[in-house]
């Protein structure tokens, strides 16, 4: 079984995570896409964060109905600082004589310049099959922006693919204009997000409160 990882704060799970990994089964092959909510990332101080359980809740409900697709917990079950290498030897040990091939890492083009910081950077890429999608970059609003740390806000202007040194693979997925910031956004402003999250994922929010939803 081929399987590819792909992990995030999902703070909120949005359409642009599903089209992708879609993308990545479609055109890579792969025959599983795990959804690994992170408890708390190394790289980035998380704003309007969502509790842990209900970031979960609405990954699981956002993937429900596609066999393709399936919801990992081990890095909020685990706790602590979440980091992609621990999960990937996790995952080796958890799918071992199941596995084809390297498990698939799926990160954005956006992550790519500060790669080289990640925990044993050199071992994962060696490790995993590097898959580097389009990502656009998100809109930097700075009431609803999750703030760089630990040397992430270091700038690194006009970083091209040449620049990135580790072994991959391109994935020509279409590049969605959508952000969880985006999203975080215009719900705590009361704008239109029906279609940017599918309708399971709409309604626990609206459940839920998240984000600062205002009742209708």
């Amino acid at each position: 079984m081929k399987i590819a990882i792909l992990g995030g704060s999902f703070n909120p799970i949005h359409i642009g995570h599903l089209i992708l990994s879609d993308c990545v089964c479609k055109e890579l092959g792969y025959d599983k896409i795990l959804f690994i909510p992170t408890f708390i990332p190394p790289h980035k101080h998380m704003t309007d964060e969502a509790p842990a359980k209900d970031r979960l809740a609405m990954v699981k409900k956002a993937i429900a109905g596609d066999r393709r697709f399936a919801l990992e917990s081990y890095e909020i079950d685990k706790g602590g600082v979440s980091y992609t290498w621990d999960t990937v030897c996790y995952l080796e040990e958890k799918y071992r004589g199941k596995l084809d091939g390297k498990i698939g890492l799926i990160i954005g083009f956006d992550l790519a310049p500060h790669f080289d910081r990640w925990e044993k950077a050199e071992q994962l890429a060696r490790k995993c099959q590097i898959i580097l999608a389009n990502r656009p970059q998100e809109n930097l609003c700075k009431d609803y922006s999750n703030r760089a740390k630990s040397g992430y806000d270091t700038e690194i202007k006009d970083f091209c693919e040449k620049d990135f040194k580790f072994p991959h693979i391109n994935l020509d997925n279409p590049a969605v204009q959508l952000s969880s910031t985006d999203i975080r956004e215009r719900i705590s402003t009361g704008k239109a997000f029906n279609y940017l999250v599918s309708k399971k994922v709409f309604n626990y929010i609206k459940k839920r409160n998240l984000y600062g939803f205002k009742s209708e």
